[in-house]
């Protein structure tokens, strides 16, 4: 117990220091003020060992239900008509869990309610920033939860599925409904099983006076329990880890993207200051070794001034990556130079050789040559300063530990929270971020 919650105390320490040293600039706290806030907590739970576990799911599920009957108590409000909650709400759940101090189990809006976008995003919101969630189905999975599990599980959310009301049907139709919902999921969440409950059961009985009443039973969420609080065991300091870390990347790329946009302009001004600057020295210097010499000086000058301008810094990895592309750019570069020459040269040969024919038009002018590798000179330089831009927005880093480092070095000890970052990464690696922010 001591050792895992130390390993959290631990990773809050590095976390604070990244934090600290972001040097943010006093509009960059204002624009994001609000996610600074949320970070900030983020940390303080895990300082805490604070779990947080979200049920999510469409409305009338009996989120509600399944809560009380996981407390013992009827703590959250329900109610016949659907949509009864309206927003989110916490409670500490009093269970003894070795790794984790507190538990806190959150009650969520209901999805897909008509004329309830906003309680949609609220639920969305609050699930995506817990650290464990439960989706409640009460039925086979509809393409609104699908879609919902797949948000959840390209935010690299950690998720429990649970088939709520199955007291409605017989052993074998639970089972056929199960693999009916197994069938239907995306390969990203074949890995997830599935418990079935009973959070609020009844069942028609028939009263002295001859009335048929609902009566109201046992709730049966045994397994659930046991599954939840075995999590909680095993992996609740990982999973709160996992969650600090996901929202402190999210802000750090937010961040970054807002740098680049904001700087824009002044880098596509140093990125022309570059391009001329070899364009010229190229077209006017006949040595092919100084031209490439020179040409990958300047486009590393290019790259460390870009990184002073965006405040962001590139090490390791991502530097060498940077470097064998400036390397292929400029033996690009060389390479058109050498077929430019070649080409001409040889058309000199021909021209002097038919130049009885021609009235001596065999001296070509090595103006041309000169043209094009200024165009050529420009154009990678252009392009060198757009890859620059995007590999600081994805794989730059400041001084000391970063979110990334730590998720790695999380990922390769822990086979359960690496199922989560293949499925976000994976998820990460296909978007498209918006080319706008680029020079």
């Amino acid at each position: 117990m001591i050792h895992s919650q130390t390993k959290g105390k631990n990773y809050s320490v590095l976390l604070k220091e990244w934090k600290a040293c972001l040097d943010l600039s006093p509009l960059e706290k204002i624009e994001l003020g609000e996610q600074i806030q949320s970070l900030s907590e983020q940390i303080h739970r895990l300082d805490y060992s604070h779990t947080r576990v979200a049920v999510f799911g469409r409305v009338g599920v009996g989120k509600s239900s399944l809560l009380n009957a996981l407390i013992g108590d009827k703590v959250f409000a329900t109610d016949i008509a659907h949509g009864f909650t309206r927003k989110a709400k916490g409670i500490q759940w009093n269970q003894a869990i070795a790794n984790v101090e507190t538990i806190e189990l959150i009650d969520t809006p209901g999805i897909n309610e008509i004329a309830g976008e906003n309680r949609d995003c609220l639920a969305l919101e609050v699930a995506i920033s817990s650290d464990l969630v439960l989706l409640v189905l009460d039925s086979d999975i509809s393409s609104v939860e699908l879609n919902a599990l797949q948000v959840l599980i390209n935010n690299g959310k950690p998720v429990l599925l649970i088939l709520n009301r199955c007291d409605q049907w017989e052993s074998k139709e639970i089972q056929k409904l199960v693999q009916s919902i197994k069938n239907r999921l995306p390969n990203s969440a074949n890995h997830l099983s599935i418990e079935t409950v009973s959070a609020a059961p009844r069942k028609a009985k028939l009263s002295s006076n001859g009335v048929v009443r609902s009566q109201e039973y046992e709730a049966d969420v045994y397994s659930l329990k046991k599954t939840l609080l075995n999590v909680l065991d095993k992996q609740g300091t990982t999973l709160l880890t996992l969650n600090t870390l996901r929202q402190a990347e999210s802000f750090y790329h937010c961040l970054k993207s807002g740098r680049l946009k904001r700087r824009k302009l002044e880098a596509q001004g140093l990125i022309g200051k570059f391009a001329a600057l070899k364009a010229s020295g190229v077209a006017v210097n006949p040595l092919l070794m100084f031209d490439l010499a020179a040409g990958l000086a300047l486009d590393t000058a290019l790259v460390i001034q870009l990184s002073k301008i965006y405040g962001l810094e590139l090490k390791g990895t991502s530097a060498r990556k940077l470097l064998q592309r400036l390397s292929v750019h400029n033996g690009l570069l060389g390479g058109v130079q050498i077929g430019i020459q070649f080409t001409l040269s040889a058309l000199q040969h021909l021209l002097f050789l038919a130049s009885p024919f021609t009235g001596g038009l065999s001296l070509v002018s090595t103006g041309p040559i000169a043209l094009v590798q200024a165009a050529v000179a420009v154009h990678t330089t252009k392009i060198m300063g757009r890859l620059a831009a995007e590999e600081l927005l994805h794989n730059s880093s400041i001084p000391g530990a970063n979110p990334t480092s730590i998720l790695r070095q999380l990922s390769r000890r822990n086979s359960y929270l690496n199922t989560c970052l293949i499925n976000w990464d994976m998820n990460r690696q296909q978007k498209n971020y918006n080319q706008t922010l680029l020079p």
